[in-house]
């Protein structure tokens, strides 16, 4: 049950880093790259660590 919880927030957390990558003052292929970074942790919590 708390390995849920916790792939739910962390699952949250990189959602958040992911949209504040895109808002980063840095240039437009690392923003990209630090974005789908995270949305790659994203999709991986939720199909191994059951997070919805």
């Amino acid at each position: 049950m708390t390995a849920l919880i916790s792939s739910k927030i962390r699952a949250l957390a990189h959602r958040r880093m992911a949209l504040a990558a895109l808002h980063a003052d840095s240039s437009l292929s690392t923003r990209l790259k630090r974005y789908n970074h995270h949305m790659l942790q994203v999709r991986v919590l939720e199909t191994h660590g059951g997070a919805q």
